[in-house]
């Protein structure tokens, strides 16, 4: 009889199991609440973005189809495509665009050969590495505008420090005007940015080639590999993602920033060294908004496709 009235009886479980969960309500009110509270601490950082990166890239496409007076602001007719069709007409906007290419791989390949060169040097461990690091990590700190005025003394055509070396190394008798022939022109600007550029790869590679395991490469050593085989079957493929990533952030940030051109040459002689982006400038400060947003679109264009089809290509080559 005792044991028929304990199983008739209902388990005595502990209240925190028997607890019900809470309401539906009170969850949608604990949701809405984190929500308002993750939106108050990321609305100043959005209102920030809309301010400085939307609101300009909406009215500079819609200033793109107008025209503009920059002594008649009010009266801003809108003309369609006519702007595009100006640029289009323009036989300059396709050599500032050759230009533009040139620029970009001219910079872009030795950066990332000789970043990539002193990334692996740095990794090593040796004494005073890290003052060789702060210098080669020096340049990055300094304006580029202020990086192109520097090299346009160094390669002044009087008195300009590389025709001194090159006089004292018996390889000129005469001076060269660096900056005055188009072809030295455009060479001149690379190299400067070249010296520009290199520290950012280097941060970037070596950053990831210090999150090479040890003992993978420890085991490498151990099955016989030398250090060229190390390097690009090991290494290399390791930090591919991390090589492939900082060349298409390179190559939007060149092809958009012309500071050392402005401080070197201007774009100047007879605009040989003008790219697209310093040739929206020089539109700009002559007043011309319509053409100088018009080719600024143009620019996001180009930008939007080029990173399209690098990342297309990346991801088909992995699958």
């Amino acid at each position: 009889m005792a044991v028929t009235d304990q199983a008739s009886r209902p388990s005595q479980r502990p209240a925190a199991e028997r607890s019900s969960p809470a309401p539906p309500r009170r969850k949608r009110q604990l949701t809405i609440r984190r929500g308002l509270g993750v939106l108050a601490f990321l609305a100043p950082a959005l209102v920030f973005v809309v301010i400085f990166t939307y609101y300009p890239l909406v009215r500079g496409s819609e200033m793109a189809f107008k025209q503009w007076n920059l002594y008649d602001l009010r009266n801003t007719p809108f003309v369609g495509l006519a702007n595009f069709k100006t640029l289009l007409a323009n036989p300059t906007f396709y050599t500032v665009l050759l230009h533009s290419v040139v620029w970009v791989v001219g910079s872009i390949v030795p950066q990332l050969l000789i970043g990539f060169g002193l990334a692996l040097l740095l990794r090593r461990h040796f004494r005073f590495r890290g003052i060789y690091q702060a210098l080669v990590f020096f340049p990055w700190a300094v304006s580029g505008f202020l990086i192109g005025i520097l090299f346009r003394w160094m390669f002044n055509g009087e008195f300009g420090v590389f025709n001194d070396l090159l006089r004292k190394a018996g390889l000129i008798d005469t001076n060269i005007a660096w900056l005055a022939d188009p072809t030295l022109a455009m060479f001149s600007v690379i190299v400067a940015n070249v010296w520009y550029g290199v520290t950012f790869f280097t941060i970037m590679i070596l950053a990831a080639l210090q999150s090479v395991p040890d003992e993978t490469l420890e085991a490498a050593a151990l099955d016989g590999a030398n250090k060229v085989q190390t390097l690009f079957h090991i290494m290399i493929p390791f930090i591919r993602t991390t090589l492939l990533l900082t060349v298409l952030l390179r190559v939007i940030w060149v092809f958009n920033f012309p500071e050392i051109i402005y401080g070197m040459t201007g774009g100047g002689p007879a605009e040989q060294t003008h790219i697209v982006t310093s040739w929206m400038i020089n539109f700009t400060q002559a007043g011309d908004y319509g053409l100088a947003s018009a080719l600024g679109l143009i620019v996001v264009a180009v930008l939007v496709l080029f990173t399209t089809f690098y990342l297309l290509a990346l991801r088909d080559r992995d699958a």
